[in-house]
């Protein structure tokens, strides 16, 4: 029986840049889903308002640049200016967001993972599908043994011993899905 497990955002991540106000070292920005759109004449821009998690400072993340209104889809100019925390979401995991304003994401503390109970553990072999509701870079080790609940040093002895398998490498890091299996 093939067990489903769900890596599930539980906030948005933080953002990791430089802030400029107060050139703190720890660079972490909150981003609380407002933005700002300014039109000059018949051009937009937009950005993305984020807060030093140290000073409090606002930066921008540049979301259009110089769109001509009629380009812009009107569902999406509404989601901005009713300040859609979903979108706000969306776009910081938009990898040409994230490459534009030079930003990476802070995971740490931001999801959760479901397991769908503890059943599946008293099972010899059982077959796990992680799906992740966002692009999360999470260790499979990390997972694993959170959602078996054993030690992280004892998922890496079941990896070398052959009875915790998978199609994919689980060393490293992975934002995508993957399914595995545990023989004990």
């Amino acid at each position: 029986m093939l067990n489903t497990w769900a890596v599930v955002p539980t906030c948005l991540p933080l953002v990791l840049r430089r802030c400029h106000a107060c050139a703190c070292a720890c660079e972490r920005f909150r981003a609380n889903g407002k933005f700002r759109v300014n039109a000059n004449h018949k051009l937009l821009d937009a950005w993305l308002l984020v807060l030093c998690t140290a000073c409090g400072d606002t930066a921008k993340l540049t979301v259009l640049e110089r769109m001509n209104v009629r380009s812009i889809r009107p569902d999406l100019l509404e989601r901005m200016h009713d300040n859609d925390p979903d979108l706000a979401a969306e776009l910081l995991q938009d990898p040409v967001v994230r490459r534009r304003n030079r930003i990476a994401l802070d995971w740490d503390k931001a999801w959760r993972l479901d397991t769908g109970g503890s059943d599946h553990l008293d099972r010899e072999v059982f077959d796990v599908s992680v799906r992740f509701a966002a692009r999360i870079p999470v260790r499979p080790v990390r997972l694993i043994a959170e959602g078996c609940r054993l030690s992280r040093a004892e998922v890496e002895r079941l990896i070398t011993e052959g009875k915790l398998v998978s199609a994919v490498r689980l060393s490293g890091k992975l934002s995508g899905d993957f399914t595995f299996t545990l023989k004990r």
